[in-house]
This record gives C-alpha cells, sequence and structure tokens, in this order.
C-alpha cells in the first residue's frame, strides 16, 4: 500500500486509539481513585478503620481484576448495548474498558498509597486533622509521584487492551493491524499498526516517568 494511501488509515487508526484510552482511562479513574483510597482508610488499623467493609470490596475488585479483557468484552454485551446502544465499534468498546481497568486501577492506588509515611499521618492526626484532611493533604499530596507513575502504567495496559477491541468490532490501531493488515495479508499496513501501538506506549512510559522524578525530587 502506498503511503498515501497508508497515512490517512494510520491518522484515523491512531485517533481512534487515543479516543479509546484516554476517555476509559478518565472515567476509570473517577472510579478507581477513590476505591483506592477507600482500600486503604477501611483497613484495620486505619484513619476510618471498617474490616468488613474492606474485605468485601477487596474481594469485588479482585474478582473483576481476574476477568480476562476479551471475556468482560463478551459478558458485557448486553450491559454495554444497554448502556450505548450497541454492543460493537469505538464508542462502545469504551463501556467495558472502563469497567476492566478501574479495578486495576484502584490496586495501583492502593499500593501508591501504601507508600506514605505512616508517621505523617499520625503527625497530622495528632495536630488534629480530620480524616478528610488528612486523605487530601496528606495521603494524596504525598503519593502524587507514585501515582503519576502508576497512571502511566495503567494507560498503557489500557492502550493494550484497545488492541483486543477489534474483537468486538472496535477500531483503532489493533483493528487496523487485524482486519485490514493480517487478515488481508497486507503486512506493511500490520506492520506500521504495531510500531504506532509501540511507539505510543514508549511516549506515555517516558512521559510519566520524567513528571515522576521531576516531582519525586521536588518532594524531596
Amino acid at each position: 500500500m502506498t503511503w498515501e494511501k497508508l497515512f490517512p488509515l494510520l491518522w484515523e487508526s491512531t485517533l481512534e486509539t487515543l479516543y479509546m484510552t484516554f476517555a476509559s482511562s478518565l472515567i476509570a479513574y473517577v472510579i478507581g481513585l477513590p476505591l483506592g483510597v477507600l482500600l486503604v482508610i477501611t483497613r484495620k488499623g486505619a484513619i476510618m478503620e471498617a474490616p468488613t467493609f474492606n474485605t468485601i470490596l477487596g474481594v469485588v475488585i479482585n474478582f473483576l481484576r481476574s476477568i480476562p479483557f476479551i471475556i468482560m468484552l463478551a459478558l458485557l454485551f448486553p450491559v454495554t448495548r444497554a448502556v450505548v446502544g450497541t454492543a460493537i465499534g469505538t464508542d462502545a468498546i469504551v463501556f467495558p474498558l472502563i469497567i476492566s481497568a478501574f479495578p486495576y486501577i484502584a490496586r495501583m492506588v492502593e499500593g501508591s498509597l501504601d507508600e506514605v509515611d505512616h508517621g505523617i499521618i499520625e503527625a497530622a492526626q495528632s495536630m488534629g486533622s480530620t480524616n478528610w484532611q488528612i486523605i487530601c493533604k496528606v495521603l494524596l499530596p504525598e503519593a502524587v509521584p507514585s501515582l503519576i507513575n502508576g497512571a502511566a502504567i495503567s494507560i498503557t495496559t489500557i492502550l493494550a487492551y484497545t488492541a483486543m477491541a477489534s474483537a468486538a468490532g472496535g477500531g483503532g490501531l489493533g483493528a487496523l493491524a487485524i482486519t485490514k493488515g493480517l487478515n488481508l495479508r497486507k503486512f506493511d499496513v500490520m506492520y506500521s499498526a504495531s510500531l504506532l501501538l509501540v511507539a505510543l506506549v514508549q511516549i506515555i512510559t517516558v512521559f510519566g516517568g520524567r513528571i515522576t522524578r521531576r516531582l519525586d525530587h521536588k518532594h524531596r
């Protein structure tokens, strides 16, 4: 395929991939971030100790995390159709991406918050800080570098999920590589789309790493 024909395909597919990745990442973080905070503050000995709730929440999150995305995609067909109006297409893929991503993000957030020195939390409590103040002014700010690093990892994971979206008629670079590349034996299309996916992953990883190091340096 000539470059004049290939470039528009790659451009359109890249935009679709970025749309699916960042739209689902944003909404998944809106759900996953508070859940990750809850996992930390409700465990035994934490500032809002609620072991039963913590156990139930942990089990639900672990259950959702254990379902591979391609299976989740199939299981959610009826729900996706009810919510979005269709179970196929680029817009429809965002919903199962969110459902698959937010439990993963919740655990990433939990891991980041676990890195915060407990002594800082105790100091804030001794000064009379409320639980809300501890969360917003101690836990989250102290964990920002780790949260940014976790966000970069989460986004690249979601980006990888979009490559499987072609199984449900989704668009993006993954669909281009498979449907218009591999299936039609147009290997130049397949390799170009695959290399672009790799490039996107590298860009997000490097960008996230630089922000993490800069914030971590300022934090110290």
